[in-house]
């Protein structure tokens, strides 16, 4: 089967021998007769784990977890505006809110056109990602729709995928109440029980229509997809974020380090290897992890090549 590559696209043949810059063609367009690759930049950021929500937001206690997330959501927004291609999905609204409310009119005029034009995306839209065990179902309804009227009331928005990458388990109440009677379209999950994941490999069903309600039946199915890696970060070898120790993509034949045509290769077998756990001819990567894109340019830079 053919691959094209949405966002990584292929332009292993614009070598140029005198080192000039190589423009890329970052467009995305889904061939239904080939194997299509989503990219999906994004940033999963705990409200509260191994830091204080404020030290989480502006960055302190670095000895702890390196993590800042004003620093992720200011990178990102100018990394957007650079490349009209480029798009992002966020969720978590408890630290946007907070970043919000100290940004410029100018900077919240070109959040505003971003989110219009599809380039920054919010995905579940909670004031943070909610577990699906301990949580009490009225909790998680009002945690949700604070969330909601913030996205509601300043862009006009509502989120159309539920995003619950994170929770260790789930549950009919939120595939019922909390997806497909929220007006979700889709549900996505990583984590599950190990040998519920092995059988769907066999299977070839990590993608499928979720019936959470026995009296909804058919009216309250929603698409849900499960992670195959059982987790929500990039293919192995490709977490471009700063500080980590995957190679970038090298693309000036001139360098000592160059690598092209072999991050190339080893991407697309990826993407192949991916392709055998799934019916269709789609494969998503999640291209982020916990309070990635801290410096967003880095990222992307490779991600638009």
């Amino acid at each position: 089967m053919q691959c094209v590559l949405l966002l990584l696209l292929c332009c292993a043949g614009a070598v140029n021998s005198k080192a000039q810059p190589i423009h890329y063609n970052t467009t995305s367009k889904r061939d239904p007769s080939k194997l299509n690759i989503h990219l999906v930049p994004h940033t999963h950021d705990d409200s509260g784990w191994l830091k204080t929500f404020e030290q989480y937001y502006w960055g302190t206690r670095q000895d702890v977890q390196m993590a800042g997330v004003q620093y992720v959501l200011s990178t990102v927004v100018q990394a957007l505006l650079d490349n009209a291609d480029r798009k992002f999905s966020y969720a978590e609204m408890s630290f946007f809110t907070r970043w919000w409310h100290l940004q410029t009119p100018r900077v919240q005029q070109q959040v505003r056109q971003l989110v219009a034009s599809g380039q920054l995306d919010f995905v579940n839209g909670g004031f943070v990602q909610h577990d699906e065990a301990a949580a009490h179902y009225g909790a998680m309804i009002d945690q949700t729709t604070r969330g909601h009227r913030f996205l509601n009331s300043t862009f006009g928005f509502v989120p159309k995928v539920a995003w619950q990458i994170d929770p260790f388990g789930h549950s009919a109440t939120q595939a019922a109440l909390m997806s497909a009677a929220a007006g979700y379209e889709a549900l996505f999950f990583g984590r599950a029980d190990y040998q519920d994941m092995q059988q769907r490999a066999r299977e070839r069903q990590f993608e499928l229509l979720w019936r959470p309600s026995a009296s909804w039946g058919a009216a309250g199915q929603v698409f849900t997809h499960n992670y195959p890696s059982g987790n929500y970060g990039p293919p192995s070898g490709f977490n471009f974020d700063w500080g980590q120790p995957d190679p970038p993509i090298v693309d000036d034949p001139a360098s000592s380090e160059f690598n092209l045509q072999q991050r190339v290769d080893q991407f697309v077998a990826q993407a192949q290897a991916w392709s055998n756990l799934m019916r269709g001819n789609d494969v998503m990567f999640m291209m982020g992890s916990d309070f990635e894109y801290a410096n967003a340019h880095a990222v992307f830079a490779n991600l638009d090549k």
